[in-house]
């Protein structure tokens, strides 16, 4: 099977390499990829939202499968045209990633699907939660439960222009769901936990990511499969009855909150960083489970999940995510990967053969281990062997789960 993934980030390096372990596979291609796909899979100068030229790049190349990996995209329409063309796609239609596309187009379908999540507020007042209406790469979210965060977080929303929605801040745990989706049917994957926030504690703004971990301890297989039923179902249903059935990755960021399962947003591709601790715990052919979903159904599909943790800590620039930073070298990296870690390339460059930073995330360092905690331990060891002058990353990454489960430190 000759496969085209789309995109450039650490979700697209953790797709490459655990699509490469398929034995279906014969050939990889990447558009436009980074230094770690390349490693990988042969990459094409194609940027992910030229729908154009990845139609051009997926019939020169006869593409049985294209994967779309980011969300900006899939929101603006690139797997219809490769659709329409009749190449199959894994990942949702204009229509369908509207979901993610308009997060007041999600709280309809919510409405109409029946599935719990935040009440709307008809002004802002503290407490609440602000939310950009359109795609914020993750950072169009400001809790306020102060009226000086409420103040930040109203001029911060208007940065990203659009519908601002105000709604209730939810208390709780937050839980991402990942399920491989077919129109109809789902497939559900290891429940992640991701932290958001920028610095420990939950402190500072929002970004992409700053780490993540799964399976989440407290939520067993019967407790996965009511949130499917009760959160991704619904919404299948929905928007197949609108005529947008999903193909692709629904992804339900949940609240566990003391009222039961509150759905906080749906994103219409796989998550960043969460795609990086959830497919090193895969058992069977993940490629094989994506082109049924493209081509019609996951029914005779089954996916297992090996009895073990990942933990990923992201490394990022200083000053993320205000900031970004380019042209720092990167060293390291194989010394990690020599402990058994597996580290996945976000924004990176090569520059006169030295790998080098290029964005806000640059790395997803990632550890599997018997128990959380070991997993912890072996992802913080092999983080701390990578050197990039100025980053930074957090250093609670899956402590909090690791006590509750041990009964102590971390």
């Amino acid at each position: 099977m000759r496969v085209l993934l789309v995109g450039s980030g650490g979700r697209e390096h953790a797709l490459a390499w655990r699509l490469g372990l398929s034995s279906a596979l014969t050939e990889l291609h990447a558009a436009p990829g980074n230094p770690g796909i390349a490693a990988l899979a042969t990459c094409h100068p194609v940027a992910a939202d030229d729908g154009d030229g990845l139609l051009g790049l997926a019939r020169s190349l006869a593409a049985d499968l294209v994967v779309v990996g980011p969300e900006a995209p899939l929101v603006a329409g690139v797997a219809d045209a490769l659709r329409h063309a009749g190449i199959p796609v894994f990942g949702p239609s204009r229509a369908a990633a509207r979901i993610e596309g308009s997060k007041a187009f999600a709280k309809e379908v919510m409405a109409a699907a029946g599935v719990p999540t935040a009440a709307l507020l008809d002004s802002p007042r503290v407490p609440c939660v602000l939310k950009a209406d359109g795609l914020a790469a993750g950072k169009g979210v400001v809790l306020c439960r102060t009226e000086a965060e409420l103040a930040r977080g109203l001029e911060l929303a208007r940065t990203f222009g659009g519908t601002v929605l105000v709604e209730e801040l939810l208390e709780g745990v937050e839980l991402s769901v990942l399920a491989l989706c077919d129109g109809s049917d789902a497939l559900v994957l290891a429940p992640a936990r991701d932290f958001k926030r920028a610095y420990d504690g939950d402190a500072g703004p929002n970004t992409g990511g700053m780490g993540s971990f799964a399976p989440v301890p407290d939520v067993g297989a019967e407790r996965l499969d009511e949130l499917l039923e009760t959160c991704v179902r619904p919404v299948l249903a929905e928007l197949a009855r609108r005529g947008a059935p999903f193909v692709g990755t629904l992804f339900a960021g949940l609240m566990l909150t003391a009222d039961g399962p509150r759905v906080l947003e749906y994103n219409c591709r796989f998550g960043d960083p969460e795609t990086q601790s959830v497919l090193p715990l895969v058992e069977g052919d993940l490629l094989g489970a994506l082109a049924a979903a493209a081509t019609g159904s996951v029914g005779g599909v089954a996916l297992g999940r090996l009895d073990a943790s990942a933990v990923t800590v992201v490394l990022a620039a200083g000053g993320y995510p205000e900031t970004t930073d380019r042209g720092t070298a990167i060293d390291g990296i194989e010394q990690a990967e020599a402990d058994g870690a597996l580290v996945f390339q976000a924004g990176t460059a090569l520059h006169e053969g030295q790998l080098v930073t290029n964005g806000g995330r640059l790395l997803g360092v990632t550890a599997t281990g018997e128990t959380l905690a070991a997993a912890r331990s072996r992802a913080y060891a092999a983080a701390a062997r990578i050197h990039i002058a100025g980053a930074r990353r957090r250093e609670d990454i899956a402590l909090a789960a690791v006590e509750a489960e041990t009964g102590g430190p971390g």
